[in-house]
């Protein structure tokens, strides 16, 4: 699904835009992650979004958008499927099981995987936000980085 520039949620035409469905917002997040921008990634964050790499050192702001340019940085696209969606006013819960899962730039592979277990807000313009990024929130597996 292509974007037109003038959209104002996205820059870039190959990257999906910010949705009004909760059920997508992973799709979006797959959609920008794989763009390779990392400005991309952090559009569908709230502003003080967190990203729960570690439970004990949550990240928000730069040092969010450094682990994510990181992850991205391995040159391996990632794949989601939303399991569950459970949505009250304008707050949804995702489940979603994702994998960053293939041959790095380098030859190197590169398998890990989860169940992120996700919070997300719907703003004021009816558009989907991660509140909370929690990518490792159910299981994960880290054969290699």
């Amino acid at each position: 699904m292509a974007v037109a520039m003038s959209d104002p949620s996205t820059t870039h035409e190959d990257v999906l835009p910010l949705t009004t469905d909760a059920a997508r917002h992973p799709h979006v997040f797959a959609s920008a992650f794989n763009s390779g921008d990392p400005d991309q990634l952090e559009r569908v964050y709230e502003e003080d979004g967190l990203l729960v790499l570690d439970p004990e050192n949550p990240l928000t702001g730069t040092a969010r958008r450094d682990a994510n340019a990181s992850l991205m940085g391995l040159g391996v696209p990632i794949r989601v499927t939303p399991r569950q969606t459970h949505v009250t006013g304008d707050t949804a819960l995702l489940i979603v099981d994702w994998e960053i899962r293939g041959n790095g730039p380098d030859g190197r592979d590169v398998d890990i995987r989860g169940t992120a277990t996700d919070v997300a807000r719907r703003g004021e313009d009816g558009l989907w936000r991660y509140v909370i990024d929690n990518p490792f929130g159910i299981a994960a597996t880290r054969a290699s980085a």
